[in-house]
């Protein structure tokens, strides 16, 4: 890690004090203030005007419990929790996870991310994030809905289309969108569409949303690329996970010539050297709700393995697609020594600090999540400019803005860490660029 100025370290030690344990949010923290350093050297109004104290301070944190009947007649109780942690540039914007890992810390470090990631897609929308320790694997229909519904039940007096917009994470998906914005319709009498995205095509969706973080991730690594005049035709990918993000991720980068080889879930991974299908993974985890392990039992050359790493594969572009902290240092030099060139992140931090320098200091193409998967929030704003119109597109045209906002993102990211003294950095970059942006607006509202 890098020293950080003294100033930052003096905020960097309130956050460890007010948020005692709370392992994710303090690494999404300091990771921030470390690409700070050069910032505050040319611009002491940021540390003056407290902006980067408050910055780490969420505007407002809830969390209440959930209480639900299963299909037995048992009653669960589980915590859900929202944090808005930052409106300077518009509503809260940020998804909801459903997982048993969830609590109040993981959001926090999750809404922390989306701060930047949003203010990265250059549209007009806040940080935030939420969900609840509800595992819904394994649950029926019935079960999910009663969950649902009781979350929105408290969770609706504190969103609306200009104040917080949730979306899908982990665990969330069209299902339970749906549940939610059914229960919100209901307590509220009002036809609402902007104030949740990720909703079905039938009833305010917007195309290409359901692909569009797999997408964009792809698209960022395809612009990375395209800086040492390399593609991604040809190229050897590894995909982690083989939920919503892992699937488009892989779509897109076989639509544009590499050969993905692997994806993964909790219980193992797959390596299927004729190519991952998509169409039969989609199969197997959207409408089956299966496992890897039963799409290598379709494929005739897919070979599962039980546990292991997925990143023992060789492979020349990875994309971790799953959860937080999934890839390590070992993880990463097994990576490096297997002859890896670009990494973009799908999923939020999946990279740990000790992987994010392996790939640095090896000259590996790194792009962070907030900034390499931000096209499913972009897509989501645009939902929400299509809710207010009460217009819908059309996939193409959709995909277009898509492709455009990544290629800007990019663009931003290239130009920050260049001017920073520090080029072809991207989390420098990301984390500079979407800083300034938030941090001039937090001035110009005045010490709120």
């Amino acid at each position: 890690m890098n020293d950080l100025d003294p100033a930052l370290q003096r905020v960097f030690q309130t956050v460890l004090d007010r948020n005692p344990g709370e392992a994710e949010f303090h690494q999404a923290v300091r990771e921030v203030l470390e690409s700070l350093n050069a910032v505050v050297a040319r611009h002491p109004e940021y540390v003056d005007g407290s902006i980067i104290e408050r910055l780490c301070e969420p505007e407002r944190q809830l969390m209440f419990r959930v209480p639900w009947t299963d299909d037995q007649g048992n009653i669960h109780i589980n915590r859900g929790f929202r944090v808005e942690f930052n409106s300077a540039l518009g509503p809260f914007k940020g998804g909801l996870r459903f997982h048993p890992t969830v609590n109040l810390g993981i959001v926090k470090f999750l809404g922390f991310e989306q701060i930047f990631k949003n203010a990265l897609t250059g549209l007009p929308i806040g940080g935030g994030k939420g969900g609840s320790d509800f595992d819904p694997k394994g649950r029926s229909d019935a079960e999910v809905m009663r969950f649902c519904q009781s979350l929105m039940t408290e969770l609706y007096r504190h969103i609306g289309e200009y104040t917080d917009v949730p979306a899908g994470d982990i665990g969330v998906g069209g299902r339970e969108i749906g549940y939610l914005f059914g229960q919100y319709k209901r307590i509220t009498n009002r036809y609402e569409s902007g104030v949740l995205t990720g909703k079905g095509l039938s009833y305010g969706g917007s195309q290409v949303r359901t692909e569009a973080t797999g997408y964009g991730t792809v698209i960022f690594a395809r612009e990375m690329l395209a800086t040492r005049n390399q593609a991604l035709s040809g190229r050897r990918v590894i995909v982690s996970g083989s939920g919503n993000v892992a699937i488009y991720a892989a779509q897109k980068a076989q639509q544009l010539g590499a050969h993905v080889v692997a994806c993964s879930d909790s219980g193992g991974y797959v390596v299927d050297e004729d190519g991952i299908d998509v169409d039969l993974l989609r199969q197997v985890k959207d409408v089956e709700r299966g496992r890897v392990a039963d799409y290598a039992a379709r494929r005739p050359k897919a070979v599962h393995h039980e546990g292991g790493s997925v990143w023992d594969v060789p492979c020349e572009i990875a994309l971790p697609c799953a959860t937080q902290n999934e890839l390590d240092g070992d993880a990463a030099r097994t990576l490096v020594g297997n002859g890896l060139l670009a990494l973009a992140e799908g999923a939020n931090m999946p990279s740990t600090p000790e992987a994010v320098q392996v790939f640095q200091e090896a000259g590996i193409l790194f792009a962070p999540g907030k900034a390499a998967n931000a096209g499913g929030v972009a897509t989501s704003a645009l939902e929400m400019q299509q809710n207010a119109s009460r217009d819908s597109w059309h996939f193409d045209h959709t995909e277009k803005r898509l492709d455009q906002i990544m290629v800007d993102v990019h663009q931003r990211c290239a130009e920050a860490a260049d001017t920073y003294g520090q080029p072809g950095n991207y989390v420098a970059g990301a984390n500079i660029s979407s800083f300034m942006q938030v941090a001039d607006a937090m001035l110009a509202h005045g010490v709120i």
